[in-house]
């Protein structure tokens, strides 16, 4: 699998769950229904799924390197989405947390 193909991967999960969070988030605090907590609930499930199909075999590997793609997803989902404006301290924690999926997905190991 190439790094296209992975961090394609990581974006897909990002949408999953960053999409399922806030679907929930709608449905409850701002009381969209349940129509909005059930798409929420299986977006979160579909999350769960694409993790999977990341190459590395270690869990607790992807779930690390997926915690900064969700940090800054997090950050542009609330942009696009809820009128977000992130200060500089925001986007340098970003690219840190990007930095770090990439030294911990995609670092040479020895095979």
């Amino acid at each position: 699998m190439t790094v296209a193909r992975s961090v394609a991967l990581f974006v897909l999960a990002a949408l999953a769950e960053i999409g399922g969070a806030w679907l929930i988030w709608q449905g409850v605090r701002e009381h969209r229904g349940l129509l909005w907590i059930g798409a929420g609930v299986l977006a979160l499930g579909a999350y769960g799924f694409v993790a999977t199909l990341q190459p590395d075999p270690h869990f607790g590997r992807i779930l690390a390197a997926y915690g900064g793609v969700f940090v800054a997803g997090s950050l542009l989902w609330g942009v696009l989405l809820d009128g977000f404006r992130p200060d500089r301290f925001d986007l340098v924690g970003a690219v840190i947390c990007l930095a770090g999926v990439a030294v911990i997905m995609y670092a040479p190991r020895p095979a």
